[in-house]
């Protein structure tokens, strides 16, 4: 293994343990339930200060490869979870509501399952609550690492709304809702900047 492989293949476990720790132990964010939550922030990024496209790639819990960048020229919402998350659990058929109501509009979706050692439970997540959106299976962490700067490891879920580019182009640090979310996507297509 090259030294860079190494390094990566060690950023990608430093970066699950975090998540996982984080996820694990109880702080002043925690919900009870051993989760520490999102902060509930919302951030819509103007265009001019947006980064360069999101490099999403991976193989989906169904063993299909998916690349966010065959989604250029779509809005796409990506939403990181994992079947161990309440608040996950909590927002799944919200967010399987919005990717319904926004498919007329060419809006795709994405999921990052991190966190779930065995695919099964990510896959029985799916049939749970009617999940049609493909999901890539993250239990490397390397998806996850892709999202660095985005993505906090401790605040899962997180959606990410990409603009046609590829960009992130908002931020929703907690669950959300079926409401917020389309009001959010849309902001994203009629290039509002702000909340």
């Amino acid at each position: 293994m090259s030294a860079a492989r190494r390094r990566s293949a060690l950023l990608a476990t430093a970066l699950l343990t975090a998540l996982l720790t984080a996820c694990s132990s109880p702080s002043n964010g925690s919900t009870g339930t051993n989760y520490v939550a999102g902060d509930g922030t919302i951030t819509l990024v103007a265009a001019a200060k947006r980064q360069a496209p999101v490099a999403l790639r991976g193989t989906t819990l169904e063993g299909q490869p998916v690349d966010v960048a065959a989604y250029r020229g779509s809005v796409v919402v990506v939403n990181v979870w994992g079947s161990w998350c309440p608040p996950c659990r909590k927002e799944a058929p919200d967010l399987q509501a919005a990717s319904q109501r926004l498919a007329g509009q060419g809006v795709k979706f994405l999921g990052v399952n991190t966190g779930d050692a065995d695919p099964a439970q990510a896959v029985g997540f799916q049939k749970t609550f009617g999940v049609t959106y493909p999901s890539i299976a993250d239990s490397t962490g390397a998806a996850l690492l892709s999202l660095r700067g985005a993505v906090a490891p401790n605040a899962i879920p997180t959606t990410l709304v990409l603009d046609t580019q590829g960009r992130v182009a908002a931020r929703i640090s907690s669950a959300t809702t079926t409401t917020t979310l389309t009001d959010l996507v849309g902001d994203v297509i009629a290039g509002r900047d702000r909340v």
